[in-house]
């Protein structure tokens, strides 16, 4: 009996839609995280991309639970000396809320080269409209 070893020929994606409104951020971001590593299929291996693209409407309408709303901050760093930036939760979710969500996404994906190749079948908008209304046909 041979072991069975994927290889890139035999992945197919298929498209997820998450609706994140009235989700809670790390609860959503976790299911999220988990589709886009692929770890839902059976032949799932850690040294491959096999996830599937995943489509999130309504990122401005996450929740998240305690005061983090008021107290939790990203920050960002120019490289410059003095150039830390530091944004509030609420201030992100009202300018471009779509980095909230991709940010915790990011932040649940394994550090290796695979990050960036797995991120890019994430998409996530603000809004309920998107441009994949043709990937998920009813029938």
């Amino acid at each position: 009996m041979k072991t069975f070893s994927l290889s890139t020929r035999q992945i197919t994606r298929h498209w997820h839609f998450f609706d994140a409104e009235g989700q809670i951020l790390g609860r959503l971001a976790t299911r999220i995280s988990a589709v886009l590593m692929g770890k839902h299929k059976p032949q799932f291996v850690r040294h491959l991309d096999i996830g599937d693209h995943v489509v999130v409407v309504n990122a401005a309408k996450v929740k998240v639970t305690g005061r983090k709303m008021d107290q939790k901050l990203y920050h960002r760093h120019s490289g410059y000396p003095g150039g830390m930036t530091v944004t509030p939760l609420f201030r992100l979710i009202q300018t471009r809320p779509e980095q909230v969500i991709i940010h915790a996404v990011s932040g649940m994906l394994p550090d290796n080269k695979l990050k960036a190749d797995i991120l890019k079948h994430l998409h996530v908008y603000p809004e309920a409209d998107h441009p994949y209304t043709s990937q998920f046909k009813t029938s």
